[in-house]
């Protein structure tokens, strides 16, 4: 199949590098911004086009590789034309194919997002990337298993999803990339009162950070877990709860609570009433807190399944 692109980005540059380098024809890049495409271009051998519809009629496959705001629009503007039997995709984590291609089936076409699990940054270097990376696939039923089986036998790792589970996997996303940023700069900020620089900081942390992305990446969440929630230290939770600012209490309480949930799987038989009665004493002080709030730590992800 022939696959072209509606922008020229840096989804745009990964994604058409790597199905270049599988065997794929790219036909080429359309993009508002004429020398973006054009780069583009050059870096995967294909065409610049200054006429969308061209692109859509010599491509199979069109991506929209747009930001997510723009997506819907440039559909949009495209969607009158002869679109009949080809497959529109975007790359948008929290969008679904409906959202962004609502009425593409009744003009006899396929919509589909499909998502690359990874942070692009740099468009000329993360084709390398792809291989180890999970794409989320959700959109056109007619269409998905043929879909599916053509981008897993380029090498990728797809997963299919429902669309109406594209919020909670878009928040899982930004949860382990974009959470954990903030998790990053408290640490930082904690060490630089302890009189650290901002760069000696980073390198005391890399270490401990670096090394329990892997664990945790490689032996899961309850194998990697250590510390004082682990240990059951209520004593040591209580000297770090004195020392933080009051807005950032909540969040390690309840990431606490959280942490106790995977303490019992790991450590069945230990017991941790001392620290559970102290997390629950702290969410008292609170506003708007009751119990409603352990049962939300506890039973999150069991929720989140039954949605």
């Amino acid at each position: 199949m022939k696959v072209g692109f509606i922008g020229a980005g840096k989804v745009g540059f990964t994604l058409g590098k790597y199905f270049c380098q599988h065997g794929v024809e790219v036909t080429g890049y359309y993009s508002r911004n004429i020398q973006s495409a054009q780069r583009a271009a050059a870096f995967t051998a294909s065409d610049v086009y200054s006429e969308r519809n061209d692109l859509i009629a010599e491509s199979d496959v069109l991506f929209f590789t747009v930001p997510d705001g723009c997506i819907a629009s440039a559909y949009e503007a495209v969607r009158n034309e002869t679109i009949q039997g080809k497959i529109f995709c975007h790359c948008s984590g929290a969008m679904t194919a409906t959202a962004a291609f609502p009425d593409i089936e009744q003009r006899g076409a396929f919509g589909f997002s499909v998502h690359p699990l990874v942070a692009v940054s740099d468009p000329y270097e993360a084709y390398h990337e792809l291989a180890d990376v999970f794409f989320t696939l959700e959109g056109s039923e007619k269409k998905h298993a043929f879909f599916q089986a053509w981008l897993e036998g380029l090498g990728l790792h797809v997963q299919a999803i429902d669309g109406h589970k594209k919020a909670a996997y878009h928040c899982a996303a930004a949860i382990a990339s974009n959470l954990v940023v903030a998790l990053f700069a408290e640490s930082q900020s904690l060490l630089e009162a302890c009189g650290f620089t901002p760069e000696t900081a980073r390198q005391a942390l890399s270490p401990l950070f670096l090394g329990n992305a892997r664990h945790v990446a490689q032996a899961g969440p309850v194998a990697a877990l250590t510390g004082p929630v682990e240990r059951g230290d209520a004593d040591t939770l209580q000297k770090h709860m004195r020392i933080l600012p009051f807005p950032d209490r909540e969040s390690y309480v309840l990431l606490s609570q959280r942490l106790v949930a995977l303490a019992e799987q790991k450590h069945p038989t230990r017991d941790y009433t001392a620290i559970k009665s102290y997390i629950q004493q702290e969410t008292m002080r609170f506003p708007g807190k009751d119990d409603s709030y352990e049962k939300y730590g506890t039973n999150l992800c069991r929720n989140e399944r039954t949605r």
